[in-house]
């Protein structure tokens, strides 16, 4: 029987069956043998221990398309990256780093400044200008307003989207809209679970329309860039990619150096100041990082 993990807490791991329900299961010690671990979002081969107690073990893990670290999830098409475009002010510096992150994954992401209407209309518009120019999707919206709900709907359609953001913009909101009249099946899960187990908070997929999976995954307040090279950093800022090679110095890290392209661009108004603030920000953080 093939299902999907929708939650996993402390090595037990809820697979949605379609037509079947939701089975508790826990994974066969080859796993742990081979040193390999069942995420959020992976298709899994159960076997059925108990089809009255929906109890089961996972057997096999099928081939995943791609696995993010942080969140660990699986089998990821997009991430939705929500902010508030106010209260709280955006964090530009923190949305940057979770954008290197994806990038390095090769995981395609949809900006959403929630609270637009909160937001001035020359604010929210300089905020979605920032993200465009760079090539990324960004969306206005306002969960107590409902505005921008349609829009965003169709970009989630027929995908499984990572969700990710720091708490208070409005996240959950959103979540609880674009699920509508779909019940969300914690309850079932929380009940196999028994009251008051486990209330940290875990990565959990929700269905909310057919074929169309949220991976909610905890708030972020800090993200670190792990594991880089500071001389790699500039590839995964999308806008400094068509001035690679324009340089006067081979492996320019546009920091320094005389004759930078991306250095020259920013002087014209042609990158937004507020991305390059970020890349200095990371690049000197990756510097003192190799230093220690």
């Amino acid at each position: 029987m093939q299902g999907k993990i929708i939650k996993g807490i402390s090595g037990f791991y809820y697979i949605k069956v379609v037509g079947s329900g939701i089975y508790e299961c826990k994974a066969k010690g080859i796993f742990r043998k081979e040193k390999i671990k069942p995420l959020v979002g992976d298709n899994v081969e159960i076997e059925v221990l108990s089809e009255e107690e929906k109890l089961g073990n996972v057997v096999d893990i099928l081939p995943r398309k791609n696995e993010l670290i942080r969140p660990a999830v699986a089998n990821v098409d997009q991430a939705l990256v929500i902010f508030a475009a106010r209260e709280p002010k955006p964090n530009f510096s923190l949305l940057d780093r979770f954008l290197v992150i994806m990038e390095r994954q090769e995981i395609p992401v949809v900006i959403c400044f929630n609270k637009q209407d909160l937001a001035d209309a020359k604010e929210a518009q300089r905020m979605q200008e920032i993200y465009i120019s760079c090539g990324y999707e960004v969306l206005l919206t306002s969960a107590s307003q409902g505005d921008g709900m349609e829009e965003l709907r169709s970009i989630l359609r027929g995908k499984t989207t990572t969700v990710a953001g720091p708490s208070g913009v409005g996240k959950s909101s959103l979540t609880n809209l674009l699920q509508q009249e779909v019940v969300m099946e914690t309850g079932e899960i929380s009940r196999k679970l028994g009251r008051g187990r486990h209330t940290t908070r875990h990565s959990q997929m929700i269905e909310v329309e057919p074929d169309t999976y949220l991976l909610d995954t905890p708030g972020f307040t800090s993200f670190y860039v792990e594991e880089m090279d500071k001389e790699d950093l500039r590839h995964y800022f999308r806008e400094f990619l068509k001035y690679e090679g324009t340089c006067r110095f081979q492996g320019c890290t546009h920091t320094h150096e005389p004759g930078c392209s991306v250095k020259t661009a920013l002087e014209a108004g042609e990158i937004p100041k507020e991305r390059y603030e970020s890349y200095l920000e990371l690049y000197q953080e990756l510097a003192d990082k190799r230093r220690y």
